[in-house]
């Protein structure tokens, strides 16, 4: 404690004694039940002993300790520490600095913390930590508690306290501030042993029951306070209109009162060819389709990339369940022109509904589906709320989400909360992105992985190949896949400094958004460039600098085609694009530094080498050259990277055995049904 006490500042001091001191103005101006005797009487009685509490309820941590008996309390590292550390010396109390790592895969001070907190133990003090481990997921006990029980052989004492009233800030484990004035309740679950001889796969028995005993503790608090947990538990759900907030109610009817503009907007997009006229009706809750007879499990990806990952989904799910239809419902054109390419015969595709709660009910009138299956970050309230409010379950599958999305929603609890709760399941593409559905009031949330890992390689036209292979006549091809704007004169910068050692290089630039084939065609000959453009039915010929490919569904042919493949969305700061198709088509991949959108691929890719990280026009001409003048260094990338994609699949089996639950077989819904 004396290092503590020479670091800390005088501003740790001042906010420290005033932290301690709201602290006891809190106890001493609630009313306390008869239950805090026996809180005591047990730590007494069990001394020295591990006080486990869930993270976000510790702040009156202190004052279950009897003042006769020693303790230390362990924190993770953080830059709080300092005022922690003064507070609890007001309560003479000791600050052990440290945690697990969770998931996060980073040293945060947990080995220094066990040792302490074993060494406490033994010489006669008591330790009070939580539970659940910062970076990990709330209310779900670590096995940190559980290997300071055994090595220190003192038990494990589940306490909870609550307050009748209180704040619950909008972080990972709902961390409450206790206000005064309050009811204050306590609860205890009997202590936990763990025998030093527990062997490690017994281990998850006493985690278990350490879980169990914390979650009666903290209801059995709640309900002494009178208190209402819900605010206070990460995940609980809080359904019903009634608890909807202003903004998301606000929502609700202002995009019932702008109908009327709703097909002006169509009109200005289809002039920009983002729109098909003829099917306006199916955006304004119109459908032009029949619905088929039977279950239908209803699909909805917002473009190319998320189509792409549902179609192999939706194919084994078919085979599955024979007599189930799809629905698939998607928001831009050339999405809808892939679907058209490739669905299954008992699938039907439809736009989606213009979020207004009038075009959604239309639209559900219409199809009535049995299951509804969102893609990654489609989250439309009024299509959430409609659908939840017919009872049809809502899953979330391959969810992501964005550093930013994610702070956007955290800062609007009341939209947040009542939306992501109507999702009956989210499958989450890693464990970070897990916790953020979590904290945002998720239910259930499970770690799938990402499905487009395990999609199969895009569809090739052998014939389009075999043309494309003769018009190159075996030219050095570089291919810049899913630009953006900004991107395209940078690839043209590059392929300006390639060409001056591979004179008849042709580079293949093919747009995220085909539609602006057109205006980078003209930017390449205003440098000077030779173009040819696939839209136009155009094929490259002997002096084609660039070939503009601005067509729906052929990426895989062009990887194909081409062995260094930069993908785009990721010099420009667009979160980059899916790397996965380039890899299973053979292409070596070059990336931009923005690649956050797809951060699971491309950390195994670039931690495997194979991948590489380009920053500027003169380092993908550079890099583009090593490439494709090294044979050899082509294959070890392509194995490498294949080899990288292998440790990170199997998103597919799990999520179809996550949406199996939710479509019995014909028998078992007769069974039910009887």
């Amino acid at each position: 404690m004396a290092n503590d006490r020479d670091s800390a500042t005088a501003l740790d001091r001042l906010v420290g004694g005033l932290l301690a001191r709201y602290i006891r103005y809190v106890e001493h101006t609630s009313w306390q039940t008869k239950e805090m005797g026996e809180t005591l009487e047990a730590h007494y009685h069990h001394h020295p002993c591990i006080v486990g509490m869930w993270h976000g309820q510790f702040m009156l941590l202190p004052i279950i300790r009897p003042s006769y008996l020693p303790a230390d309390v362990m924190l993770a590292r953080h830059r709080d520490a300092g005022i922690m550390a003064e507070a609890l010396r007001h309560f003479d109390m000791r600050l052990i600095r440290g945690a697990g790592a969770a998931s996060r895969g980073k040293d945060r001070g947990g080995s220094h913390a066990y040792m302490a907190a074993v060494q406490a133990l033994r010489d006669g003090r008591s330790v009070g930590m939580t539970a659940d481990v910062p970076g990990g997921e709330a209310r779900k006990v670590g096995l940190g508690i559980i290997m300071v029980d055994r090595a220190s052989g003192r038990p494990i004492l589940p306490v909870a306290i609550a307050t009748t009233r209180y704040l619950a800030l909008n972080s990972w484990s709902r961390m409450t501030i206790n206000l005064p004035y309050s009811g204050l309740g306590f609860a205890i679950a009997p202590a936990i042993y763990v025998p030093r001889e527990t062997k490690p796969d017994e281990l998850e028995q006493y985690r278990q029951q350490v879980q169990e005993g914390l979650n009666w503790a903290t209801e059995q608090a709640f309900a002494r306070a009178g208190a209402d947990p819900a605010r206070a538990t990460p995940g609980m759900r809080r359904g019903g209109n009634a608890e909807l907030g202003a903004r998301l109610k606000a929502y609700r009817a202002l995009t019932s009162l702008a109908r009327p503009i709703a097909p002006l907007l169509l009109g200005l997009r289809e002039r920009r060819g983002k729109e098909e006229p003829l099917r306006r009706g199916e955006r304004l809750g119109q459908p032009s389709a029949k619905r088929p007879a039977g279950r239908l499990a209803w699909f909805h990806a917002a473009s190319v990339g998320e189509t792409n990952a549902v179609l192999p989904l939706m194919a084994a799910l078919a085979q599955e369940r024979p007599s189930l239809s799809f629905l698939l419902t998607t928001g831009t054109v050339t999405s809808a022109q892939l679907a058209a390419q490739r669905i299954g015969p008992r699938t039907i595709h439809q736009y989606a509904p213009l979020d207004a709660r009038e075009y959604v009910a239309g639209f559900l009138d219409h199809w009535r589906p049995d299951l509804a299956v969102f893609t990654e970050s489609e989250i439309w309230p009024n299509l959430i709320l409609e659908s939840s409010g017919r009872d049809i379950p809502l899953v979330l599958i391959n969810a992501r989400m964005t550093r930013r999305s994610f702070r956007r929603w955290r800062r609007n609890p009341s939209v947040a909360h009542p939306l992501f709760s109507r999702f009956a399941l989210v499958l989450a593409q890693n464990e970070g992105l897990a916790r953020r559905f979590t904290e945002l009031g998720a239910p259930s949330v499970i770690v799938a992985g990402n499905l487009k890992v395990d999609a199969p390689p895009p569809v090739v036209n052998c014939v389009e190949l075999e043309r494309l292979r003769s018009a190159l006549e075996g030219r050095p091809v570089l291919i810049a896949a899913s630009t953006h704007e900004g991107e395209d004169a940078i690839i043209a910068d590059a392929h300006r400094a390639l060409a001056a050692s591979l004179p008849d290089l042709c580079t293949i630039i093919a747009p995220r958004h085909p539609e602006r084939g057109g205006a980078i065609a003209e930017m390449l000959k205003g440098r000077g460039f030779k173009v040819a453009r696939r839209s136009l039915g155009d094929l490259p010929d002997g002096s084609s600098d660039a070939y503009v490919a601005d067509t729906i569904g052929e990426l895989g042919m062009l990887y194909k085609l081409a062995p260094v493949a930069f993908i785009g969305g990721s010099l420009v700061d667009r979160g980059g694009q899916n790397p996965i198709e380039a890899v299973r088509q053979g292409a070596v991949v070059l990336t931009g530094p923005h690649w956050q959108n797809f951060a699971d691929a491309y950390d195994a890719l670039i931690d495997n080498r194979g991948a590489i990280v380009v920053h500027s026009a003169e380092e993908i001409a550079s890099t583009a050259r090593k490439l494709l003048s090294d044979e050899a260094e082509l294959g070890e990338m392509r194995n490498r990277a294949n080899a990288a994609l292998a440790t990170i699949s199997g998103a597919l089996p799990r999520t179809i055995e996550a949406l199996l639950q939710y479509l019995p077989r014909e028998e078992e819904g007769l069974a039910r049904a009887s």
